[in-house]
C-alpha cells in the first residue's frame, strides 16, 4: 500500500529501508526495486523511500554497501557456496553498526538540546514575566505608601 505522508522518519523505518535496500544490493536487484518494496511497507512512496536513502541513510551505510556488493560478486561467482561457508569480515559489519549507532546518537543528541532551549526560551519568557510583575507590586506599593502619607 502506497501513500502519502509527511511525518518525520523514524529509526526503525530508517533501519528497514536500509535492511531493503542492502538486502537488494546483495541479490543482485535495483535499488529501484527496493525503493519500492520498502515504499509498501512502510506506506511511503518509492520517491520518498529514494530521497531518505540517497539524502540521509546511504553515507552512514556506506561499508554495509561495500560488504552487500563484496557478497553479490561471491555469490554470482561461485553460486554453489553455501551460506555458511562464505568469509564473514566482521571488522566491517562492526564498523557499520558503531557509524549507525553514532548517528542515532547524534540524532539524539540534538534532539535534546533543541529540548533544552525550547525549555530555556520558556524559562526566560517566564522570568521576564515575573520582573514585570514585580515592578507592578512595586509602583503600587509606592503609589499605597504615598496615599498613606
Amino acid at each position: 500500500m502506497q501513500g502519502n505522508r509527511q511525518d518525520a522518519w523514524t529509526k526503525e523505518e530508517d533501519i528497514l529501508l536500509a535492511e531493503t535496500v542492502l538486502h537488494h544490493i546483495r541479490e543482485g536487484k535495483t535499488q529501484l526495486e527496493a525503493f519500492k518494496e520498502a515504499g509498501n511497507k512502510l506506506s511511503r512512496t518509492s520517491a520518498a523511500c529514494g530521497f531518505r536513502w540517497n539524502a540521509t541513510l546511504r553515507k552512514h551505510y556506506e561499508d554495509a554497501i561495500q560488504v552487500a556488493k563484496n557478497n553479490r560478486k561471491k555469490i554470482t561467482y561461485n553460486r554453489e557456496v553455501v551460506a555458511g561457508e562464505q568469509d564473514v569480515n566482521f571488522q566491517e559489519i562492526i564498523k557499520s553498526i558503531e557509524k549507525i549507532s553514532n548517528y542515532y546518537q547524534s540524532i539524539d543528541q540534538t534532539k535534546r538540546m533543541n529540548d533544552l532551549e525550547e525549555e530555556n526560551k520558556q524559562l526566560r519568557e517566564h522570568l521576564q514575566l515575573y520582573k514585570s510583575i514585580i515592578s507592578e507590586c512595586i509602583v503600587i506599593l509606592k503609589k499605597a505608601d504615598h496615599i498613606m502619607d
